[in-house]
């Protein structure tokens, strides 16, 4: 975890995804594998980190809707389930894989983001996916 979080702190831009983690712990199946990850020790690091590194981290709201979102044309998928890992846009006919998806809408967000484009702090209460290496 500290290799990963000082080598992102490379990056000038960082982008991660406000959690519902206490949600996701309620899954009984899955409750045991997203403890052992560690998500809070993980931002706790990247932010602190970030911060000597002089990165800004922008947090997306834990109800943008990364992966419902189609990366090409902007539309909506208001029907997509978690289990569906892939899916094609209704409107624009894009087949999608979920988390490539949502990659690619969170590496836009600072774009879209007034804040972000002048390292104002973002959504979250913290500083703002990684776009460019820190010069």
């Amino acid at each position: 975890m500290h290799k990963l979080t000082t080598h992102l702190t490379r990056y000038r831009i960082i982008v991660i995804e406000d959690l519902n983690v206490a949600g996701m712990l309620a899954n009984r199946r899955l409750s045991r594998a997203i403890a052992d990850v560690g998500f809070f020790e993980f931002r706790r690091q990247l932010v602190y980190k970030a911060g000597m590194a002089g990165s800004t981290i922008i947090v997306a709201d834990r109800w943008f809707a990364s992966s419902k979102l189609c990366s090409a044309c902007g539309e909506k998928n208001e029907n997509l389930t978690l289990s569906e890992r892939f899916w094609t846009c209704a409107s624009c006919g894009a087949s999608h894989d979920r988390d490539l998806n949502a990659a690619c809408n969170l590496a836009r967000l600072p774009e879209s983001s007034p804040g972000a484009a002048h390292g104002a702090e973002g959504a979250g209460g913290e500083d703002h996916l990684a776009v460019e290496p820190a010069a």
